[in-house]
This record gives structure tokens, sequence and C-alpha cells, in this order.
């Protein structure tokens, strides 16, 4: 039985962390080999599970010392039907591979869990295509059949809710939230945007927002932004303007290269731990509920950790 699903412990005003880059973290910094940047392929042996349980742990580590919870985010970006196929498993696969994940989860929460420090597992959600490029383009409709296996299999599963990144247009987000409304999971919704703070598709961050939640009737439990640096969207946020309280996670880029720019790289560029914190101190002043902070592509637990820091003594 899932512990939080009816209750999400980080809609609260504490301070959840979660994690950073997984696949650049485990690809460049731990030698791991992920077919199609997919990480769950790692549950597939032992030695990938303790892997994956070595790379959670650094961040709950840090977290328990630093804040008053941790969301768990499956290691599941991939696991979606063409991206399985693609790698090699079959569609059956998805229930035993969501099942093996929250499990290792689990583990975790069971050694670090405690009545002041909530961890909450989440099904993370990736795009059917190209995350940086909208591709694979579906109608809302498509996009809800299309997701609906893996939220699905999540929803059978222990985990608490799903959680959809690096979305670059909004049908396929409208999709997934109709998809966990029908199988009664909490969802939410992570859009990654260009250097000018507009989702790769062109649309604005606040409309994408603003129209997701009335056309689900408001069914997110939050937004997130992520795969993206501060800087690209720091100056389209405006604190007189509702839709930014909807915004309750950030999971920024270390680079502040463009999605083109990093594309093209073949090695991992970690930033500046010193100034992406201050952007997520920064960001704290514009975004009134911000309480969840974690990374994306080249951070590690050291980004956090810099970040917790900052964070605390600005608050």
């Amino acid at each position: 039985m899932a512990t939080y699903r009816n209750k999400l412990p980080q809609l609260s005003t504490s301070l959840f962390m979660t994690d950073g880059g997984i696949e650049t973290d485990l690809i460049f910094n731990k030698g791991q080999d992920l077919p199609e940047f997919a990480a769950f392929d790692l549950l597939k042996h032992k030695d990938g599970k303790q892997t994956l349980k070595s790379y959670y742990k650094d961040y709950l580590v840090i977290a328990k010392d630093k804040c008053n919870g941790f969301v768990l985010e499956a290691p599941t970006y991939r696991a979606n039907p063409d991206w399985i196929i693609k790698i090699g498993y079959a569609l059956n696969d998805l229930q035993a591979i969501h099942h093996t994940a929250t499990e290792l989860l689990e583990d975790l929460r069971k050694d670090f869990e405690t009545d002041n420090f909530k961890i909450p597992i989440s099904i993370c959600i990736g795009p059917r295509g190209d995350g940086y490029v909208p591709s694979k383009i579906m109608n809302i409709k498509e996009a809800e059949v299309y997701h609906t296996s893996q939220i699905k299999a999540a929803s059978n599963t222990n985990a608490d809710f799903v959680s959809g990144f690096t979305l670059n247009y909004n049908d396929e987000a409208i999709g997934i939230v109709n998809a966990s409304k029908k199988h009664n999971i909490p969802v939410v919704i992570s859009y990654t945007v260009e250097t000018d703070g507009n989702l790769p598709s062109g649309q604005s961050l606040k409309d994408a927002i603003l129209s997701l939640d009335k056309m689900t009737n408001n069914y997110t439990s939050y937004f997130m932004i992520n795969c993206a640096h501060p800087e690209h969207f720091k100056n389209i946020l405006n604190t007189e303007e509702s839709w930014t309280k909807r915004i309750k996670g950030i999971r920024a880029n270390a680079s502040k290269k463009s999605h083109a720019e990093l594309d093209e790289s073949e090695t991992l560029d970690i930033g500046n731990k010193e100034e992406l914190a201050k952007d997520y101190c920064d960001l704290k002043t514009l975004l009134p509920n911000l309480s969840i902070i974690g990374g994306c592509c080249g951070t590690d637990s050291t980004h956090l950790a810099t970040i917790c820091d900052s964070w605390f003594k600005i608050n």
C-alpha cells in the first residue's frame, strides 16, 4: 500500500530535497553504461541495484542533515513503451520494472525515514520523444493513451505519485495528467524551457501552466521546472502573477548552455556550484511556494549540498 498517496508530505511549506542529474552522474562520474540514457536498466542485476542505492544514499545523508524530507524519484525516466522496446525489453516488462524500482526505493525509505523526515516515492515519467526537442508529437488523447501503460504500472506499485519530467509541449503534459487522474494517482508536471524561458514548443511557461490547470481542473499537485539553468527562466517570473505560486520545485541544470549546445557536448559541464546556489536563493524570492530543490544534467550531490547551505543562510 502506498504510504502518502492521499496526502503528499511535500505539499507543506517544509524544505524537501530530491536528487540531481541521475543519468549524467551515473554515466560521467560513476562510469555506468546506460543504454539510451535508461537508468532503470541497472535494476536488472544486483550490482546495478547497489549502484543505484549508493547514488541515492549520497543525497539522503545530506538531506537528512539539512532538510525536512526527501522526494525519492524512481530511475524510470525511460521506462515508457517506445524506449523500453528500443532498449530490448518487452511491453509486458513494464510492471516488473516499476515494482522493482519502487521496492528499491522502499528499502531506502525504511533506512532513512523518521517522524520528522518524510520520504515520498515518485515514479518518474519521461517524454515519448526527445526531451529537448518536441518530437513524436501527440494530441492530448494520444498522449493519454500512450502514457497510460506506465502510469497504470505505477498505480499498481506502492509509489505515492508520478512525475512527468522534461516535458516540452503541453498536449503531452495534459495527456499525462488525464491518465493519472483516471488511475487515481497524484501527478506532478515538470516543464523544460529554452534560454528565452519558453517551452521548446514556443509556448510560454505561464500559458502552459494556466491552460493545463484549466483543462484538467487543477488535478496536478504542483509544477516544477527541470533541465534548464535558472538564468534561462528567472526573468519570466513575476511575483505578482498567481501562476508562479503553482511552481513548487526546481531541478536545474548545472550548465548555462542551451539544449542544442548540451546535445553537442561530449564532456560534462558541472557549472559553478556557488553561482547555482545563489540562483536558487534568488528563485526563492520569485517563487513564493518553492520548497523542493534538486538538480538535473551535470549536477550531483555536492551541488545540492552547496544549494542547501546557501538556502538556509537566507531563510
